[in-house]
């Protein structure tokens, strides 16, 4: 993987060091990237760090703003006068839309928002991007930016990001909290917290693993498994009543959706 110029990310924490480490071990030249950050977690070598934007020196082909949502208006006056108007403007700022990174950073014309999840760090990711005043080429630098990291799905419509972030962007902590459930409920029916722990996980992760690969859909595969009468489908009923998982998760969504909404709000001042 090669960028165009040189590359500026803006926080260095547990999400965007592990874009940059997925970066690295992509093959970009650790020496094309400047981290900005006033931290003191090990970047990978020829990496250089700063803990302010660099003076007298030319514009970022690329700027990652990979920061808190609430830190933008810290970062930003210092930032902006440094970027040019072809600077590829990267964030994954929760909560913030296009309008309101245009209002702090005048001068890129493209602007991408990123909605990464945690499984970055493993090449797993799922990161749904949006932009605007894209050209062809810097939707490819974008999408090739991503593309280390997992999956990248493009999503026409800024207003999604909501429901994208609630999903994809927070659904893996509710799926730790759901393989955590699983092993408390073995726990109570006998079964060693340690064994029940290991038993739950594993579950997930091949389950997850032959739904991927499956030609049918989850629901349909669940749907098979269960024989008529027995033991599994006794505990699909249960999930499935009106107040079943379909409401759980409905009810989890809209409350990490509207959040990310009042967020959103906040950024525009």
């Amino acid at each position: 993987m090669q960028l165009d110029g040189p590359l500026w990310l803006v926080g260095a924490g547990n999400m965007g060091g592990a874009m940059l480490r997925g970066w690295i071990a992509a093959g970009v030249d650790p020496g094309a990237i400047t981290v900005i950050d006033h931290g003191t977690a090990p970047l990978p070598d020829g990496v250089q760090r700063r803990t302010a934007p660099p003076q007298g020196v030319a514009p970022p082909a690329t700027l990652v703003l990979a920061i808190k949502p609430q830190q933008i208006d810290v970062v930003a006056p210092a930032l902006a006068p440094l970027l040019a108007a072809d600077t590829l403007l990267v964030s994954i700022l929760a909560g913030v839309e296009i309008g309101s990174l245009r209002a702090r950073f005048p001068a890129p014309r493209a602007v991408v928002r990123v909605m990464p999840n945690m499984a970055v760090s493993i090449g797993r990711g799922v990161m749904a991007l949006h932009g605007e005043g894209l050209g062809h080429a810097e939707a490819a630098t974008a999408a090739a930016l991503m593309a280390p990291l997992g999956i990248v799905e493009w999503i026409a419509d800024e207003g999604s990001f909501d429901a994208v972030t609630a999903l994809s962007g927070c659904g893996p902590a509710f799926l730790f909290r759901f393989i955590d459930a699983m092993a408390a409920a073995g726990v109570r029916l006998g079964l060693p917290a340690d064994q029940a722990a290991r038993l739950a996980l594993a579950t997930v992760e091949g389950s997850a693993l032959l739904a991927a690969a499956a030609d049918e859909t989850p629901a349909t595969i669940a749907d098979r498994v269960a024989s008529p009468g027995g033991s599994t489908r006794e505990g699909l009923n249960v999930l499935d009543r009106p107040d079943g998982i379909m409401a759980l998760m409905e009810r989890t969504l809209v409350a990490s959706a509207r959040r990310n909404a009042d967020m959103a709000a906040a950024a525009r001042g």
